[in-house]
């Protein structure tokens, strides 16, 4: 039986191309297929950062991924697996419409980014927590919402409002839907507010800082880098109370490993993302806010780390480490061939 997101996705191509039938753009019909996430997402790693964020978009075909790639390119470092491993994060993380996943895409290259930079881990998980505030703040700035149903105005599941999101962007083709022009618009300031977040040290380091995210990470096997890379998810990603980043991260790293199996191919096929959701909610409730999740908001990193340590969230984390698939990302260190 296929899942909800399987069909939710095969619905939107079957009106995507009744809509490119109408308006005879064939090209448009296959970058549609790709926005939402079913292809190969980066078949070409020789991208270099021109920055031409439509194109690098219409490449990738999942936002997740187009942040990831185009940050990872802006810092010098690509990571074709890694950035194959985010679809999953797109429409929201799982198409559950919480942060746009052009968030969590440039979130991860943030971390990334945070692990090269510092050498000291403890200082790297902090700065990656800062940093990934920094991206929300600058995203909410920019489009007044985190969360993809709110930028895209729409519910990704009911076919009327998917039709009456594509129909404005027939004239100009793929390139002139909302998601590319969000893209093309906040690209730069991401860049900004990352460099700028990674720069922002406190005049006191937090002490053994911990996150959530890099806390599942962790139970899961994953590398030093992957823990780092994962930890600005803490929070519902930068603190900001959304969607959960222990969930985000848990699914990325479930993808990750599976990429690194499937070498080419996109993290959505990776089968142990939904049923990673799927424990999530019978956990949870069907809970997706960590705020609410937490019973609470977090101000800083040295209160997250408090409630991390004191077994807040600690049977969430558990469950979400335990149902997760990761058979060979502490084997290779979490290189990447490619990297």
């Amino acid at each position: 039986m296929k899942d909800n997101n399987t069909m939710n996705r095969r619905k939107f191509l079957k009106l995507s191309a009744a809509g490119v039938v109408t308006a005879g753009a064939g090209a448009w019909a296959l970058n549609a297929y790709r926005m939402f996430g079913i292809t190969d997402a980066m078949e070409n790693n020789s991208l270099t950062v021109r920055q031409d964020a439509k194109h690098v978009f219409s490449t990738c075909g999942a936002c997740s991924t187009t942040l990831f790639t185009l940050l990872n390119r802006e810092f010098g470092c690509p990571k074709r697996t890694e950035e194959l491993a985010a679809d999953p994060l797109a429409g929201g993380l799982m198409n559950t419409q919480q942060q746009c996943g052009m968030v969590w895409g440039a979130t991860l290259a943030t971390g990334a980014e945070s692990f090269r930079r510092y050498s000291n881990g403890e200082q790297a998980t902090t700065m990656a927590m800062i940093g990934a505030r920094h991206v929300v703040e600058s995203f909410v700035h920019r489009t007044r919402s985190p969360n993809c149903r709110d930028v895209i105005g729409i519910d990704i599941a009911n076919s009327s409002e998917v039709i009456g999101f594509m129909i404005p962007s027939l004239p100009g083709g793929f390139q002139n839907m909302l998601c590319m022009n969000v893209v093309d618009k906040w690209f730069p300031e991401a860049v900004a507010a990352a460099r700028e977040g990674l720069a922002d040290r406190p005049a006191v380091l937090p002490q053994a800082p911990k996150s959530c995210a890099s806390e599942v990470a962790r139970r899961m096997g994953a590398s030093d880098e992957e823990v780092v890379t994962v930890a600005g998810f803490a929070g519902g990603i930068g603190l900001s109370g959304y969607g959960c980043g222990a969930l985000g991260a848990a699914i990325w790293l479930s993808s990750l490993a599976w990429c690194r199996e499937h070498p080419g191919e996109s993290g959505y096929l990776n089968p142990g993302s939904q049923e990673i959701l799927n424990a999530f909610k019978d956990t949870t409730g069907s809970e997706m806010l960590c705020s609410r999740i937490a019973e609470r908001n977090f101000t800083s990193v040295e209160d997250h780390t408090e409630f991390i340590e004191n077994g807040g969230c600690d049977e969430l984390i558990d469950q979400l480490a335990q149902v997760s698939w990761l058979p060979q990302v502490s084997e290779e260190n979490g290189q990447d061939g490619d990297t």
